[in-house]
C-alpha cells in the first residue's frame, strides 16, 4: 500500500532530522517506506503500518509547528502512544510546563507516565514514583518542588536520601556534616542548581531554605510548609521509612521515589518501598509506577531495562 502526503519543503526537513536519523528510526520501527515525492512524502508498506505512520507525521508536524523540536526519544514516545491507540496524547504530552530552569528552559513532561506522576504530586499529598533508572522520578520531584517553592506554596525544600553505603553511620568520615553527605546527594544538587541557578541555589542553602541531609538527619522532626523529597527510597528499612512518613507536617507535599528492582540492603532485608502495600487505599496518597516506556535517557538504558526485566522474570 502507498499513501501520499503534502508537506511542505521546512516540514519535511524538520521531520527527517540530521543526516535523516529521524525518518530512519520511523522507518525501522512502523516497517514502512518513506520518501519525498514531489509536494509531499510518499509512504509505503502493509496498510496498517502506513495507517499508523500518517498518523504519527501528522502529529509530529503539530510538534514542529509549536516551536518544539524533535528527537528520536520523543519519535520513540509517540510510536509507543500510536501503538498503544493513544495518539492523541501526543498533543497533550508536551502541553504543561512543569517549571523553567535558571538558563529559561522549560520542564515538560516527556512521557505519559511522567505526565500522571506531576499530576499525581500536585492533587496528592503524599506521592510514590517507582520505577526504573531514567525515568525522570527524581528530577521531575526537585522541579515541581522549585516550582512549589516560586509559587509561594512551600516555604522550604528539603530533599534526603539513604546512605546505605556508609550504613548512615557517617560520624567516621572526615570533614562537615556537607562534605560526609556529598557523595549520596550529588543527583540532588545537580538538579537544584539547575532549576535555581548557582547563586540563588547557595544562597538558599546558607538560609537554610534548601534543606539537604541524609535520612538519619530526620528522626524526630515534624516538617511543615515544606516540600520534602526522599530519593533512592529502595533502600529504605520498613522503620526509616514510618520515621520518614511520620514527619509530615501542616501544608507540607511528600515525594519518594525509588527503584525496587536496585535494592542495596543486606541480604534479606525487606526495603521501605513495601510501603505501597500498606498504603494503597488511603486517598491522600499517590502511587505512581514507571516502566520502560518512561525511560527518558540514551536509548540504549530502555533496552538495557527491559533486558534485566526479562532476565527478571525467567528467574521468577
Amino acid at each position: 500500500m502507498t499513501e501520499f502526503i503534502q508537506y511542505d519543503a521546512e516540514t519535511i526537513i524538520k521531520l527527517f532530522g540530521r543526516l535523516d536519523e529521524n525518518i530512519e528510526l520511523i522507518q525501522k520501527l512502523l516497517k514502512v517506506s518513506v520518501k519525498t515525492h514531489e509536494n509531499g512524502l510518499q509512504v509505503s508498506g502493509e496498510a496498517e503500518n502506513v495507517g499508523m505512520t500518517i498518523m504519527l507525521l501528522d502529529r509530529l508536524k503539530v510538534i514542529i509547528e509549536s516551536g518544539d523540536e524533535l528527537d528520536k526519544n520523543k519519535i520513540r514516545q509517540c510510536i509507543d502512544l500510536i501503538k498503544d491507540d493513544m495518539p492523541d496524547e501526543i498533543i497533550n504530552l508536551n502541553s504543561d510546563i512543569v517549571t523553567v530552569t535558571a538558563k529559561g528552559t522549560q520542564i515538560r513532561c516527556k512521557t505519559i507516565g511522567q505526565r500522571n506522576y506531576v499530576k499525581a504530586i500536585k492533587n496528592k499529598t503524599i506521592v510514590f514514583g517507582i520505577g526504573p533508572a531514567g525515568t525522570g522520578k527524581t528530577y521531575l520531584a526537585v522541579a515541581l518542588a522549585v516550582a512549589a517553592f516560586k509559587a509561594n506554596d512551600v516555604d522550604k525544600i528539603i530533599l534526603t536520601r539513604p546512605a546505605i553505603e556508609a550504613g548512615e553511620k557517617l560520624g567516621f568520615l572526615p570533614g562537615d556534616l556537607q562534605t560526609k553527605v556529598d557523595p549520596y546527594l550529588r543527583p540532588l544538587y545537580d538538579a537544584l542548581r539547575e532549576m535555581f541557578g548557582v547563586e540563588s541555589y547557595m544562597r538558599l542553602i546558607e538560609r537554610g531554605i534548601i534543606e539537604i541531609a541524609p535520612l538519619a538527619y530526620m528522626r524526630g522532626r515534624t516538617l511543615n510548609s515544606s516540600f520534602i523529597i526522599l530519593d533512592e527510597a529502595q533502600n529504605t528499612t520498613p522503620e526509616q521509612m514510618k520515621m520518614f512518613l511520620t514527619r509530615l507536617g501542616e501544608n507540607s507535599k511528600m515525594v519518594i521515589t525509588g527503584d525496587d528492582t536496585q535494592i542495596d540492603l543486606p541480604y534479606g532485608k525487606s526495603s521501605g518501598l513495601e510501603a505501597v502495600k500498606i498504603l494503597k487505599d488511603i486517598d491522600e496518597i499517590g502511587i505512581c509506577r514507571f516502566t520502560d516506556k518512561d525511560v527518558v535517557r540514551h536509548e540504549l538504558v530502555q533496552k538495557i531495562v527491559l533486558a534485566y526485566e526479562k532476565a527478571l522474570r525467567k528467574e521468577e
